[in-house]
């Protein structure tokens, strides 16, 4: 069963006639419900508030990394463990194609249901999975393969192992090793980009964001209950951290936005698939054309200057 959050339940209600009236074989008004389905959408995600986007960034049914992979890759095999711990499942690393481009894909993977989530530690990884993501990355440097990293996490995981065996060092590994990495690097955003486990894997030469996902330095819960002590302002949070891909667009804290469909991933994701595809298949056909010299001075210079500012 689909899930609908509040601002949808009339997009559910049309919805529901579309399918009552194709079971009565009613075209003439399935014709009509979907022109009233087409103006209820425009009119409902034309005008969305920052938190109704935060919402749908962390929808239920949104397409985590996994999905995408399996709709984008052909010929896949997964990379397992980071030859020093064990293999984290909240990273997952393929080795494949994506059209005719030979691709290592990394993702953070939520899981769905109780018991896949727990697997999937909620999509927070421990250090073990960001040298997981590293060792692919080597990997794709290696064989001068594109690699492609897709953010989906509320945040590195910050348990008591994780920290024994050294979180911190492994991300800020991690931003040090790819910021240097010598093949073409595309990093996207799925859904939620929280805190330092966003970045370590979100360094890259073209860093891009699905329209309705979400990047912040914390959450919008955590930053109320540390300026407000008060989980309640969770939305004022929201639209004051400016968390958006709009918003990162227009500060140049990203590269693009990636158009997924009006409706949003969790109700198209054949189509939001297909976007994300030609954005790393365009992207990669431009990078290449860069020599390896001038592909990594444009990445210097975009790392260097993020938060640069003119009065």
């Amino acid at each position: 069963m689909a899930t609908y959050l509040d601002f949808e339940l009339k997009i559910k209600d049309i919805q529901e006639d579309i399918i009552s009236a194709q079971v009565r074989h009613d075209e003439a008004a399935v014709e009509k419900l979907k022109a009233t389905l087409d103006k209820e959408v425009s009119k409902t995600f034309k005008n969305l508030s920052d938190f109704q986007k935060l919402q749908l960034a962390r929808h239920q049914d949104r397409p985590y990394a996994l999905d995408y992979i399996n709709l984008i890759m052909r010929d896949k095999y997964e990379i397992h463990g980071d030859r020093h711990f064990r293999d984290d499942e909240a990273i997952l690393c393929y080795i494949g194609y994506i059209g005719d481009e030979k691709v290592i894909v990394i993702g953070e993977q939520k899981g769905r249901g109780t018991k896949n989530k727990i697997k999937r530690n909620f999509g927070m990884p421990h250090p073990e999975g960001y040298r997981k993501a590293l060792r692919a990355a080597k990997l794709a440097e290696k064989f001068k393969i594109p690699l492609l990293m897709l953010i989906d996490t509320p945040g590195a995981y910050p348990g008591i192992g994780a920290e024994e065996r050294n979180q911190s060092e492994a991300i800020a590994r991690n931003l040090l090793e790819l910021a240097e990495l010598k093949t073409q690097t595309i990093s996207i955003v799925i859904g939620e980009g929280g805190s330092g486990g966003a970045l370590a894997i979100g360094v890259a030469d073209k860093f891009a964001m699905m329209r309705y996902s979400v990047f912040s330095v914390i959450s919008p819960e955590g930053c109320s209950a540390i300026l407000w002590s008060d989980p309640k302002k969770t939305e004022a949070a929201t639209n004051a951290m400016k968390i958006t891909s709009s918003d990162l667009l227009e500060f140049n804290l990203i590269d693009d936005v990636i158009n997924e469909p009006l409706i949003g991933a969790h109700r198209d994701i054949d189509s939001s698939a297909a976007a994300l595809a030609e954005y790393f298949l365009d992207n990669v056909k431009s990078l290449r054309e860069l020599s390896e010299d001038k592909r990594m001075e444009a990445r210097y210079k975009k790392l260097t200057g993020v938060g640069a500012f003119s009065e």
